[in-house]
């Protein structure tokens, strides 16, 4: 899945170290341009200088900065030189490695695609090579400096049979002229051969078990380092043919999730002066791989035990073993996973035509190898640390599309070669290099069973191109089920906000019943506390009736201000209108006796059903005032009762 990178710097120096991972957007002291600049090609004349950076849109204007269809690097400004640096491009090293890519057009799900260089054949990679070893601007010829640096081509095989020739103009030992320093004590040299993308550029073809070379001084192979008779020496003006043979490439297997053949890519697209590239972690060298560089040929379980001190002293009380002392452990020997090898595979090299021979065969696989529970589950942890953070680079353990055998060439002391990718060659092979390999009449067959490696460049872009086609289409449903799931948990969150709301309005209602409930309570035993002593033949509930009332009078009394003549007469008046009676009311207490006595008098004529019709509608007055008493008792507030 392809994202954007974290924001950082964009560097405008020397490439000589690892550039940074900027981000596709310029920083905040950039200023943004008004529309998208134009294109220019990589060899026009009036594209500005290498070391001016391009002002990038903002964030917000992505997609309107120039969609390229060709990368704008590398650039050759000064048409006098015939050997370039290209210093104004991302190349690999430090186990990055760096693609060119475009911007994608509007309503696209990822930010970027591939795209190409020119020019667009078969050559050497831009990217892909020491900064020790020069270019001319066709990518066909190349220049070394001093010590062993080396190149990869832009294409990989990985199945088929193929074949391309070098020239050699300056190696075999000879001293070249153009040297800037003309006492050099050695020559220069050339080794030629086929690589993995796990070889360094740092060193010559053949230094480990993931190339294969053929060295000019004496014809040796070269693997692992170690030189092996093979084929005839070369020098300046000679062709060298390079022939590699492999088998159809494995379909990885559906129902195996681990199976390393499922072609799967981590890359982060990156903006680097001016031009966006995909950076990648490079494939890193394995345990089992290393090892076959162990030249002692003894176990690994021998490095636990003492060794021959390099100074050698005379046995002395001194330095001999203390007795009784506890042996070393030896630590068990690392379990090392199987290294598995393409059958029917083979490399040969051609000398001014002349087939020298087969030269390495049963080559490893350029898979990489399977992972281990262990290392999953270790990764797995890592990824769970990583949640929330920016995504960063992680290894892949599975083929990205860019693994296989690469054209692999290696120079020292300023050595000149020129590539010739086909289909016209200077010395053509036969039609079936195989039967000339094994040794059988080849001009039985007329149909030729190879192909000129410049075929591949065609193939490969489109194999590239169609996986990002696939992970675009993989993109879009990602976005969709994440949309999905965005979607079902805005619903989800929406129905727990609603059941928060209601549950708080549970919560609070049944709070304020709570305070109402204690507020009738404390109303009841404030009422006893305050109620008046009164006559034995009071009911319970009339005494608490009678109570409140009480408490409700003075309560009101003791909340209200100083009363005035005016006010005085207005509560007398209400009183009585309130009352019924038409007695007049002196003060409090004398309307307070009365109300007692008359209550008493109509408890003990409730008993009798002899009681005249005129005593009950005389006391009807005062039932109605009783009942709206109680009435009023449950609503006082206890903070006015307080």
């Amino acid at each position: 899945m392809v994202v954007v990178a974290a924001d950082s710097l964009v560097s405008d120096g020397p490439s000589g170290s690892r550039p940074s991972t900027p981000s596709l957007f310029p920083a905040k002291k950039r200023k943004a341009t008004t529309g998208p600049e134009p294109s220019p090609a990589p060899n026009d004349p009036n594209n500005p200088s290498t070391a001016a950076n391009v002002a990038l849109p903002t964030r917000n204007d992505f997609f309107s900065r120039p969609r390229l269809t060709i990368s704008r690097c590398p650039t050759f400004p000064d048409t006098s030189a015939t050997y370039h640096t290209t210093e104004q491009l991302a190349m690999n090293r430090i186990g990055f490695r760096y693609i060119p890519a475009g911007v994608c057009p509007p309503g696209s799900a990822l930010p970027c695609r591939t795209i190409e260089s020119l020019p667009q054949s078969y050559r050497v990679s831009w990217e892909d090579r020491s900064s020790f070893v020069k270019v001319t601007p066709d990518g066909l010829g190349l220049m070394g400096e001093r010590g062993f640096r080396s190149a990869r081509c832009n294409a990989p095989v990985r199945e088929g049979k193929w074949y391309m020739e070098v020239r050699i103009e300056d190696g075999g030992g000879d001293r070249p002229t153009h040297a800037p320093d003309a006492n050099m004590r050695q020559g220069s040299h050339v080794r030629l051969g086929w690589a993995r993308r796990e070889a360094p550029l740092n060193g010559p073809v053949g230094l480990d078990a993931y190339s294969y070379g053929y060295r000019d001084s004496n014809g040796d192979k070269l693997y692992l380092a170690r030189p092996r008779p093979y084929g005839r020496s070369f020098r300046s003006g000679d062709v060298i043919g390079m022939y590699i043979s492999l088998p159809s490439r494995r379909r990885p297997d559906p129902h195996d999730p681990h199976d390393p053949a499922h072609i799967r890519r981590e890359r982060i697209a990156i903006e680097f002066k001016g031009q966006e590239y995909f950076e990648s972690l490079e494939y890193a060298q394995s345990k089992e791989m290393s090892t076959l560089m162990d030249f002692s040929n003894k176990s690994s379980n021998t490095a636990s035990l003492p060794s021959a001190s390099s100074n050698k002293k005379a046995a002395s009380t001194k330095n001999l073993p203390e007795r009784g002392a506890r042996p070393r452990l030896i630590p068990e020997a690392p379990v090392l996973r199987p290294l598995p090898t393409l059958p029917d595979s083979y490399i040969a090299f051609f000398v001014n035509g002349e087939c020298q021979g087969i030269a390495f065969e049963d080559l490893f696989d350029y898979l990489p190898l399977r992972t281990t529970p262990a290392s999953r589950k270790k990764e797995k942890d890592k990824k769970r640390a990583r949640e929330g953070a920016p995504r960063e680079h992680k290894e892949n353990p599975f083929d990205d599309g860019t693994l296989g055998y690469y054209p692999f060439i290696s120079l020292f002391n300023y050595a000149r070669v020129r590539l010739n990718p086909g289909p016209n060659f200077d010395f053509a092979p036969p039609p079936d290099i195989d039967t000339v390999l094994k040794g059988i009449d080849h001009t039985a067959t007329q149909n030729q069973t190879w192909r000129p490696i410049c075929e591949r460049y065609a193939e490969y872009m489109q194999e590239q191109w169609n996986l990002d086609e696939q992970e675009e289409e993989q993109a879009k449903l990602d976005a969709g089920k994440k949309a999905q799931v965005e979607k079902v948990e805005a619903q989800r969150k929406v129905q727990r906000e609603k059941s928060r709301k209601q549950n708080e309005a549970r919560k609070k209602a049944k709070k304020n019943a709570e305070l109402r409930a204690s507020s009738v309570a404390s109303a009841q035993v404030s009422a006893t506390e305050f109620a008046v002593p009164v006559d034995d033949r009071l009911e319970s509930s009339d005494l608490t009736a009678l109570s409140v009332q009480v408490t409700e009078h003075v309560v009101d009394q003791s909340h209200s201000p100083a009363p005035t003549a005016a006010s005085s007469v207005d509560l007398n008046h209400v009183l009585e209108a309130e009352s019924g009676y038409n007695s007049e009311v002196v003060d409090g207490d004398g309307e307070e006796e009365q109300h007692d006595g008359f209550a008493a008098d109509l408890e003990q004529r409730d008993d009798d059903d002899d009681e005249d019709e005129a005593f009950r509608e005389a006391a009807s007055p005062y039932r109605k005032l009783r009942t709206q008493t109680n009435s009023s008792s449950m609503d006082i507030d206890l903070e006015d009762l307080l």
